[in-house]
């Protein structure tokens, strides 16, 4: 076979367990292979998966040494592999659960882990059924392929409904449902090749408005598990580094320093961007109350006009158009008693009563002089 068969799982009849090569040592393996014993077979063969005669006994060749070129593996001997091979999908399924049974077993909290366990009631069998020394059981889920919606969330409450929490390790490349994302869910890409998990984050929501304002300001960083629609952000670390407790999956040291650095951050930026606020609002009113002190002085007494002559056109005065004491930008009339925009100070910037920007302090331009009719000339 090809790369495939780094996938094969093994079935031990004597003890009607399937089995990875690092169960045991190479030698013992061995002695219960092809040759040998025989006792340890394909397990996908002896379930009857892709359309092979369930019950079909194919031995196993234990391969691999120390140091060699590929990772210790089970292989079929020349010529006995089933017509076809096993789908990839068949022989990852297997291998992630015999992968994930042997890594929650080696786990300190962990008392038992069986794989294909019914839970309470039959409604459901795990992949992987652990219990904790607490008492508390979890579900681990190997998904080899799309799972709908409605399927996800009938597993989920079957699971719920039982005190058994799930956790769900995908396929590399597999769509991840939407629903887990929206149920807040652990979720993870487990790569079989390399023992390797990609626990996804969620990227930093953007900060809009009176973001530092946010009950939650965890989701203006890198966040953990992510959000529905949120941009997805990958965390490789090795299955071994990761851990169980009743609350789910437990996080490497060095990904919980960093998620906590992260939160650190965002409540450092937080902060400061509300200092900021308040330093830009005190500046609004301050300039608003100097504009409004300045237009109440009384208006200078207007020119006596000058009498007209008939025949010739009236020119009217042309009066300076009030501008505002921080940006320089027109005033409404409505404003022009306040000599500036009425602002508050957003993330974005100035913005006025009429959700106007308002610029940065500008150097104000000379008002005009207003224009008068000229004097009557004698002829």
């Amino acid at each position: 076979m090809a790369a495939d068969d780094l996938l094969v799982v093994g079935l031990d009849l004597e003890t009607g367990r399937h089995v990875h090569i690092e169960d045991r040592p190479m030698d013992q393996w061995r002695t219960l292979g092809y040759g040998h014993r025989e006792s340890l077979v394909c397990a996908a063969c002896f379930l009857g998966l892709d359309g092979v005669q369930a019950g079909t006994r194919v031995p196993l060749i234990p391969r691999g040494r120390i140091g060699g070129a590929r990772r210790h593996h089970f292989a079929y001997p020349p010529h006995m592999a089933p017509p076809g091979g096993h789908r990839p999908e068949t022989l990852w399924h297997l291998e992630a659960k015999a992968q994930l049974e042997r890594w929650a077993r080696l786990l300190p909290d962990v008392t038992e882990a069986r794989q294909e366990q019914w839970i309470p009631g039959h409604e459901r069998r795990a992949d992987v059924h652990v219990r904790l020394a607490d008492g508390s059981r979890l579900a681990l889920e190997a998904q080899s392929s799309l799972i709908t919606d409605s399927l996800w969330q009938q597993r989920h409450r079957d699971y719920a409904a039982a005190g058994i929490r799930d956790i769900w390790f995908m396929h590399p490349g597999t769509a991840l449902p939407h629903v887990l994302l929206a149920e807040q869910s652990t979720v993870c890409i487990l790569d079989l090749a390399d023992r390797q998990v990609r626990v996804l984050w969620g990227h930093p929501h953007p900060r809009t408005g009176r973001w530092w304002e946010s009950a939650d300001l965890s989701r203006y960083a890198l966040h953990y598990p992510p959000c529905p629609g949120d941009d997805l952000h990958e965390e490789i670390v090795p299955l071994a580094q990761l851990g169980l407790n009743g609350r789910g999956l437990v996080l490497s040291e060095d990904l919980e320093r960093k998620l906590a650095a992260e939160h650190q951050g965002i409540r450092h930026r937080a902060a400061e961007a509300h200092r900021q606020a308040e330093r830009d609002n005190l500046r609004a009113h301050q300039l608003a109350a100097r504009a409004g002190h300045h237009g109440a002085t009384p208006s200078p007494t207007p020119r006596s006009r000058p009498a007209l002559q008939p025949g010739r056109p009236v020119r009217r005065a042309v009066l300076p158009r009030p501008r505002c004491v921080v940006c320089g930008g027109r005033l409404a009339d409505i404003l022009a008693r306040y000599g500036a925009h009425i602002s508050i100070r957003t993330a974005d910037g100035w913005v006025d009563c009429l959700d106007q920007p308002c610029a940065a302090p500008r150097p104000q331009p000379a008002p005009a002089e207003p224009a008068h009719t000229p004097a009557a000339h004698a002829a």
